[in-house]
């Protein structure tokens, strides 16, 4: 009895539509904010939704200046699985939403971005810093014991070889095409179309959407509302959102404006986009 019962009031309050404020289909909002750097509770946040029944459609909003490739692939590929698994995915771009930001979103079925957003930065970068001229001027002596040749390539202690560099230019070259190609395949363009400004520039919403980076200019209400539509939900949906866990480490860097600050070894390659850190 108790069975039927719940059959029956699930069947009254939800309308032919799909939607309803109990058991009706829902759009989720996730929030990848901040450097690309540890993503799990992203991913975990992600298989929730793709598990969730009553989730029908989910809306990835990105303000991101890029982060470390490998977890930004983790979160392109988690996005992937979420299509697959027969459910639309929409990104919404913030105010940045460049290198690995835009790697993320070339995952969605849909992006939306502001007129003014900051985006595409599609390149790969590695800083390594050379001190041997000051640590010899202070009388530091930097000694390495090392097995293999290329062991400590990138050190800091001395200028880097031409073997090193071509070493280190091969493995970016190589990121750089893998973001490429994921550019290609997510936006369905051609490799020489997404070649034609895959060099590292930033570009605008606008622009953006000109050079067909994303699909529509519009902010985070409308990709909701462009979510609902794909997955066959009313306009304006309910709507599941984000969750937000705020440690002390983020009210430190809200208060002290830290938001540049990476936090990442100097010689990690990452994708990331330099205008972020000049505000």
């Amino acid at each position: 009895m108790a069975a039927i019962f719940v059959a029956t009031l699930a069947a009254s309050l939800a309308p032919a539509s799909g939607g309803g404020p109990l058991f009706g289909g829902r759009v989720a909002v996730v929030e990848l904010e901040g450097v690309i750097v540890d993503v799990d509770d992203l991913l975990r946040e992600l298989k929730s939704h793709r598990e969730n029944p009553l989730v029908k459609a989910v809306v990835i909003r990105i303000n991101s200046p890029g982060g470390v490739v490998a977890p930004t692939q983790e979160v392109h590929a988690a996005l992937t699985r979420l299509r697959e698994s027969g459910k639309p995915v929409v990104a919404s771009l913030g105010a940045v939403a460049a290198s690995g930001g835009y790697y993320v979103a070339v995952a969605a079925d849909r992006i939306y971005a502001n007129p003014g957003t900051l985006t595409g930065s599609i390149g790969v970068i590695m800083r390594l810093a050379n001190v041997d001229a000051l640590m010899k001027k202070v009388g530091v002596d930097y000694v390495v014991v090392k097995a293999g040749r290329l062991k400590d390539i990138g050190s800091i202690a001395r200028a880097m070889t031409p073997e090193e560099r071509q070493v280190l230019q091969a493995m970016l070259d190589d990121v750089h095409g893998q973001f490429i190609a994921a550019v290609a395949a997510g936006r369905k363009l051609d490799r020489a179309q997404v070649l034609g400004f895959a060099d590292g520039r930033v570009v605008s919403g606008v622009q953006a959407q000109k050079l067909k980076m994303i699909d529509a200019l519009g902010g985070l209400d409308d990709a909701v509302d462009g979510a609902a539509a794909l997955a066959g939900l009313p306009k304006s949906p309910a709507v599941i959102g984000p969750k937000r866990k705020l440690s002390l480490f983020d009210l430190l860097r809200n208060q002290l404006d830290l938001r540049g600050w990476t936090g990442l070894a100097p010689s990690l390659p990452v994708f990331k986009t330099p205008l972020y850190l000049m505000d």
